[in-house]
């Protein structure tokens, strides 16, 4: 079974349905670990060899957050700039992260069909991702599928449960594999 990490991070978590209904959906579950970075370090000020020591301590890295500006909230990047140190997560001696997994878990306000060439961000929502996969690639890990919940401010209860559902059964594929 692999050890999933979950690297969550949304500066506005009191006013999701959707992100708390996730991780509602998989409180408790067996291998996965729910890093919260905005509750944990609200300084922003970041502890990197904790947070080395927890990518070491997983197999799988999912970066789980809402989709803001095309991109991850600044916790995100934040986290990126100071944890993944050339010589540590890459370059010639950076070795500490090779073959491990990683991906997105994302909301996006608008729905699927508005990530496409015609639509209206003019782009599949994969190529938003593209520096996470770039990411992977420079550090020599896998970057996989990311899953996303679409037109979240249009689902109701009950659509928002069925992609909770789906996402414990997405984290019980990637743990079990």
């Amino acid at each position: 079974m692999s050890r999933i990490l979950i690297l969550f991070a949304h500066p506005a978590f009191e006013k999701s349905r959707v992100h708390y209904q996730l991780l509602a959906a998989i409180r408790g579950m067996q291998g996965v670990t729910v890093h919260d970075l905005y509750e944990t370090y609200p300084d922003l000020n970041i502890d990197v060899r904790q947070e080395q020591g927890l990518l070491l301590q997983h197999d799988i890295i999912l970066f789980q957050h809402p989709l803001y500006w095309y991109s991850a909230p600044a916790m995100i990047k934040q986290w990126q700039d100071l944890v993944l140190e050339h010589g540590w997560a890459y370059g010639r001696t950076g070795t500490a992260l090779r073959g491990k997994r990683i991906t997105n878990v994302i909301s996006a306000g608008t729905k699927e069909d508005a990530y496409q060439p015609d639509g209206w961000h003019q782009h599949p929502l994969t190529d938003f991702l593209l520096p996470y996969k770039q990411t992977a690639t420079l550090c020599n890990m896998q970057y996989l599928a990311p899953f996303v919940v679409y037109g979240t401010h249009q689902l109701d209860a009950t659509s928002i449960s069925e992609q909770a559902i789906s996402y414990k059964q997405f984290l019980e594929t990637l743990r079990d594999r």
